[in-house]
């Protein structure tokens, strides 16, 4: 993680934070779904990750190493969707 980044812990919420949005992309509730950080290889529950929804659009980073997993970022007729820090994204049935 770049130092230089500020975090803003105290605008920090977890990843249920970002549920509304991530079952409107994915069309079912994701929160409970595994997901691999692409960086340092925890595997968790996207409701676990670290989430920042005050910008301009939603920033989820991994709980261990405070890497990006996924941005969601909406204008207004498009929405734009950066998963490259998930090595990958597991939907249960």
């Amino acid at each position: 993680m770049d130092d230089s980044t500020d975090l803003a812990p105290e605008t920090m919420l977890d990843g249920n934070a970002a549920a509304g949005v991530l079952r409107d992309i994915f069309g079912v509730e994701m929160t409970a779904h595994l997901g691999r950080c692409a960086s340092c290889g925890n595997v968790a529950a996207l409701g676990t990750l670290h989430a920042w929804i005050a910008g301009p659009g939603i920033v989820l980073r991994c709980s261990v190493c405070h890497e990006v997993v996924l941005r969601v970022v909406e204008v207004p007729d498009t929405r734009y969707i950066d998963a490259r820090g998930a090595a990958y994204l597991r939907l249960l049935r």
